[in-house]
């Protein structure tokens, strides 16, 4: 039986908009894909996600991938709000789900920087019932340690719990740690998947 819905946040409960966050800053095409190999499609991001380093110790790193447009990353990254943005279906499913006896995790790679300047498009956090944002902890999905963190910190048992993400890697690092998966693409499809599980959505 499942007892425990454990969400990822980006692309999920949130939208991770980040091209169309460097487009109202002004950038065209071009220069979006030159800071996205800079930045977000870099290794360097998953130490953003990681939180081991300093948003200063981040920014070089980002830097030294193309010093050739240090400016346009400053301003890219001086303030990162709007890069996460709310789903309006994000509060409603939480409360339905805990309104149906289920309780309600959240388990992300986010970094702090993110948490702390978008902290408005996790007004759902409020509801759940405990998570993991990985740069509080100083890991990332898929490694499996986070995983085991979650069930451990919560005390709960993996073949009660399903994990939703938008990754099939990260789903099935879960499942390997004894957990249900289902690769979100919509609400409605997740719902759907749920209900094949027994849940009550």
């Amino acid at each position: 039986m499942i007892r425990n819905i454990v969400f990822d946040i980006g692309n999920v409960l949130t939208d991770f908009r980040w091209r169309e966050f460097l487009a109202d800053k002004g950038f065209d095409e071009s220069m979006i894909g030159r800071i996205a190999r800079a930045s977000v499609e870099s290794p360097v991001w998953r130490e953003f996600d990681r939180g081991g380093w300093s948003d200063d110790e981040l920014f070089q790193a980002f830097v030294d991938n193309n010093p050739e447009i240090e400016e346009e990353l400053h301003k890219a990254f001086d303030n990162v709000h709007g890069m996460v943005t709310a789903r309006a279906y994000a509060v409603p499913w939480v409360k339905k789900l805990k309104g149906n006896g289920y309780h309600v995790y959240y388990l992300s790679n986010f970094a702090g920087k993110a948490h702390r300047e978008c902290e408005d498009a996790l007004e759902f956090i409020a509801y759940a019932d405990g998570g993991i944002l990985s740069y509080q902890d100083k890991m990332i999905k898929p490694d499996p340690a986070i995983y085991k963190l979650l069930l451990s910190r919560y005390q709960l048992k993996a073949e009660e719990s399903v994990f939703l993400d938008d990754l099939s890697i990260n789903v099935e690092a879960a499942e390997r740690e004894g957990m249900h998966g289902i690769v979100f693409e919509t609400m409605e499809q997740a719902e759907e998947e749920l209900r094949k599980l027994g849940v009550r959505t």
